[in-house]
Parts: C-alpha cells; structure tokens; sequence
C-alpha cells in the first residue's frame, strides 16, 4: 500500500495520540495513566510531532483533545468500514475542514486540511480524520488494529505488505509474548 508521507505522518499522529489514552491495567494496579494528563503533556505531544502554530493551549484544548482521542478510538474500533466512514466524516466535518497546499518547517509540498488559526483538536481531527479516510477509501480498514498482546491494547496501523502484524512493537510485544511460549513449552517438555 502506497502512503504519501504527510498521511504516514498523520497516521502515525493518531496512533500515537490513541495510545496516550488510559486504557487496560497498569503494572502494580491502581488507575492507568493519562499520558496526557494536563497541559504540560499536551504541549510535550504537539511539540514530539512538530505540529505547527498551536499557540497558547488551555484545559478547553486539553478537554477538546480528550474528545477528539476517544472518537478515534471509536474509528479503530469500528465494525465495518461503512461506520468508520460515517464516524470519519463527522468528525472531519466537526473540524470544518480547510484543505490548503502548504510548504513549511523544511516539508515540501503537501495538503492541510484545517484552517491557519484551527484549535489543536481541529488541527488533530482534520489531518489525521482525513488520514484515516485515505485508508477507508483503499478499502484497508482492517490495517487499523490493537496490539494482540493480553497486557497491552495500543493502537497500531499495520502497514506490512500481508496485514500479518498482530503487535504494536514486536520488541516489545511480541518478543515478550514469544519468550513466555518458549518458556512453557520449554518447561512442558522437561515435566
């Protein structure tokens, strides 16, 4: 599958925004962690993905990215690629989508989808909301996935030329899950 590099951006924007959200249980237990917490943090994410001109951010920013967090989430989750489309949609339309050639920041020639002055959470919604509509329209909804792994339920997309993928990270992940089955077929086969 052939991505442009502003939507591989994109793509890998909402992955990682979906995967700051508290989801599954932490180590020790207790309650999981927010990786966007406060508005620290949200700055902290815009400026790891060099998103531009977001000026000064407030907690309805914080809220308003929260929002927009959890209705990607209902996109991956999404049963078929008809609800994902109509879940893109108003989300991208919420936005009020913009669509602008720009060049900037050393980035040639490529597409905005939201206006000069967006909120950060309009910003996040139109790009990656059109990102994941790039992928829809491939009829490749199924790349859109959760890690496998029983301890871990971050987002990924799978871009391998099979759809094989089953592991946010197959460092992390998918060693882990590979060294506990040596382990027990290892002590299987020595009982």
């Amino acid at each position: 599958m052939l991505i442009p590099h502003d939507t591989r951006i994109a793509l890998d924007l909402v992955v990682d925004l979906m995967n700051t959200a508290p989801d599954g249980e932490p180590e020790g237990g207790g309650t999981p962690a927010d990786g966007l917490a406060d508005i620290a943090a949200l700055h902290a994410f815009a400026g790891r993905h060099r998103v531009s001109g977001i000026g000064v951010l407030d907690q309805r920013d914080l809220k308003a990215v929260h929002d927009v967090r959890a209705r990607f989430a209902e996109i991956f989750a999404a049963a078929d690629a008809r609800t994902a489309a109509e879940l893109v949609n108003a989300l991208v339309a919420a936005a009020g989508t913009t669509p602008q050639l720009t060049a900037h920041d050393g980035y040639d020639w490529h597409v905005h989808y939201f206006s000069p002055d967006a909120s950060l959470a309009d910003h996040l919604a139109a790009d990656c909301g059109m990102a994941l509509a790039f992928i829809i329209v491939a009829g490749e909804t199924e790349r859109l996935r959760r890690c496998e792994a029983p301890d871990c339920r971050n987002a990924f997309v799978d871009l391998s030329r099979n759809r094989s993928r089953r592991y946010c990270s197959s460092r992390t992940c998918g060693n882990r899950l590979h060294v506990a089955a040596y382990r027990a077929r290892r002590r299987e086969a020595a009982g």
